[in-house]
């Protein structure tokens, strides 16, 4: 407990009534600048006072609104299954697939229809009917502004790029190519390798070459906390998709949610394979896709269960591997585009000297360089710097590079 600050000495100063005028003028004055000092602290503690004051009425506030909050009635997330004559119906609550016949007053009833999202209480009473709008988190994941990466930012991967720009971008461009040939365009493209090696990037290049809306989450967003939650934010991502047609959805950390099926009778992981069961059933449907093309990617394609990767699911395979030297001196020439280097950095020989290296890496070891610019107070960035950098990333024991391969993870 913070104690409270003490009051400042009050000043005192006798003043000798005999002193000449000049002397005593001088020793009012001293006397006022002790006065003014005084205001001025005072002024101070006041402020911190109305401060602390303000902290603790936030405080109390927000256990006042906590306290509210548990003395209310908890209210459940049901559906409203079938609606029955004599003003009942059943609901099925969305936390543990329970089936209840339950009474709805007149009013109530002449507002439910059967497929109707509602709030229940603990006796399953119906409180009231939610809008069947999608999900506000689904909306979330939405990209409104267009990515600003483009083919021309990625290096070293131009093999992966063209099957990517013909798997997506090339079926939502020009669709009729497929028609006249008489095939359907693959239905989703899946991106694997190494961290760092331009996956997410070339979902976003992608994105920023077409007019389609560009949807993205990770798959870790997926696994929620409640039973049913996952698998109904999945079914609102597709809805969403197909009321915004043309549409990309990107699925990154796939594995999150598509790990090899076990025996585990948990109900975490329960919930984990149904929130991949209803993605697998939004992929295959019974009703064309249209105009909705899916990208995902992870860093652990072994982990990944069969039945994802079948065709027709993920048509096209791609990995995405860590960068050849060529790809490297490509990379470096990209990240380097802004930056104000001397003639005398060779990136060939640096291309030489980063082994192992990833997209990323690379991106990292070109900031590194320019901080030892600015460390030695220089405007341009020489070759020493890229070396530097390169060796500060090897042997600094408090980085992050531990992988065999060479991979630097931030």
């Amino acid at each position: 407990m913070s104690r409270s600050p003490s009051l400042p000495d009050r000043p005192h100063r006798e003043i000798d009534p005999d002193l000449p005028d000049d002397e005593r003028f001088e020793a009012l004055r001293g006397h006022f600048a002790d006065l003014v000092d005084v205001h001025e602290q005072l002024e101070g503690q006041l402020e911190d006072a109305e401060n602390r004051r303000q902290r603790l009425q936030e405080r109390v506030d927000r256990v006042e609104r906590e306290n509210e909050t548990l003395k209310s009635s908890s209210l459940y997330i049901a559906t409203v299954e079938d609606v029955i004559d004599d003003g009942e119906v059943v609901v099925k609550q969305h936390g543990n697939n329970q089936e209840v016949l339950t009474e709805v007053s007149p009013r109530m009833a002449e507002r439910v229809t059967a497929g109707d999202r509602v709030a229940v209480n603990d006796s399953f009473a119906i409180q009231t009917v939610l809008e069947a709008e999608t999900d506000a988190r689904a909306q979330s994941m939405e990209i409104t502004e267009r990515p600003s990466v483009g083919y021309e930012d990625i290096g070293g991967i131009d093999e992966q790029i063209r099957e990517v720009r013909e798997a997506v971008e090339q079926p939502l461009i020009e669709p009729e190519l497929f028609e006249e040939v008489g095939i359907d365009p693959p239905s989703g493209v899946l991106l694997y390798g190494p961290p760092g090696t331009g996956k997410t990037m070339l979902a976003k290049a992608v994105a920023n070459k077409t007019d389609a809306t560009f949807i993205k989450m990770a798959g870790s967003e997926l696994v929620r906390k409640f039973i049913g939650e996952g698998s109904r934010l999945v079914r609102d991502l597709f809805e969403m998709a197909r009321e915004r047609e043309p549409a990309i959805i990107f699925i990154d950390e796939i594995d999150a949610i598509a790990a090899t099926r076990t025996e585990s009778k948990t109900s975490g992981d329960a919930e984990v394979q149904r929130t991949m069961m209803q993605l697998l059933a939004e992929m295959d449907g019974f009703e064309a896709r249209g105009e909705i093309r899916i990208i995902a990617a992870t860093n652990r394609f072994d982990m990944l269960d069969r039945a994802i990767l079948r065709p027709g699911r993920f048509d096209r395979l791609i990995e995405v591997p860590e960068p050849n030297r060529d790809g490297r001196e490509q990379i470096f020439e990209i990240h380097t585009r802004g930056m104000n280097v001397t003639d005398d950095v060779d990136f060939d020989t640096l291309a030489d000297d980063t082994e192992g290296y990833s997209g990323a890496d690379i991106e990292s070891l070109a900031t590194e360089a320019g901080m030892f610019a600015i460390r030695n107070e220089r405007e341009e960035i020489r070759h020493q710097d890229f070396l530097d950098a390169v060796e500060k990333v090897e042997n600094d024991d408090s980085s992050d590079v531990v992988s065999s391969a060479g991979y630097f993870y931030q």
